[in-house]
């Protein structure tokens, strides 16, 4: 066999170098803050985060198509309320789309700050405590129950404000993005920031659906 003589340059030691390193697959599954990520000190009961879930679910059902990816229902609400249009569930969102990489604008914008009031029909589960907690704290707009379905991504979007996530049901596959950094959000009854003006996305390449409390941080200065 003739045997082609080897080359040794820069890439064949980087490529030794790079071969006698095993990545890490244990921190994974765990939460890792970095650029647009970080875990509060506030926490709460995952058991009861579950129960209220499945005491909402008996109330009302995600609009959505949970196995196509997306599944919401509403926490809060403009006062007096009722009826929540296709934006109330989505709002505007900056994004990207051919290979020109210019940025195009999607949805019309919500007024966060209006969405005050905690949805009626929800009144006395725990979610409605954590809501009560959060607004001690901070100003808090929407906010929205999601699943994400199996072996789907959301868009590679940017939002015109920061949310915080309070995961119910999770997985290892279960990943969120903002910019360069990924991590594991664990469903441990942690509460978390997403920087989400960066662009972000969140997949779940798990077995199961991942549901979050996601809520709104109108501090940011919305675009008109």
């Amino acid at each position: 066999m003739d045997h082609k003589q080897k080359i040794e340059d820069s890439d064949t030691s980087h490529m030794r170098n790079w071969l006698s390193q095993m990545p890490d697959t244990e921190s994974v599954s765990r939460f890792v803050p970095g650029p647009g990520f970080e875990k509060l000190d506030l926490k709460f009961d995952i058991a009861e985060l579950r129960n209220a879930l499945d005491d909402c679910l008996t109330r009302t059902e995600f609009k959505g198509d949970l196995n196509a990816g997306f599944g919401a229902f509403s926490l809060t609400r403009r006062p007096g309320v009722e009826v929540e249009t296709a934006n109330d569930l989505s709002g505007l969102f900056f994004t990207r789309v051919d290979e020109t990489y210019k940025e195009v604008r999607r949805e019309e914008v919500v007024d966060e700050s209006l969405f005050s009031e905690f949805v009626p029909a929800f009144a006395g589960t725990y979610f409605e405590h954590v809501h009560d907690e959060l607004t001690k704290r901070f100003e808090i707009g929407r906010m929205r129950v999601l699943s994400k379905g199996l072996y789907n991504c959301n868009s590679w979007h940017r939002d015109p404000e920061p949310r915080l996530h309070i995961p119910i049901i999770s997985n290892p596959g279960s990943l969120f993005i903002v910019n360069h950094h990924a991590t594991h959000l664990p469903a441990d009854g942690s509460v978390y920031f997403t920087d989400t003006r960066g662009y972000h996305t969140a997949l779940n390449g798990g077995e199961s659906h991942r549901v979050h409390i996601v809520a709104a941080l109108p501090w940011a200065e919305s675009p008109s």
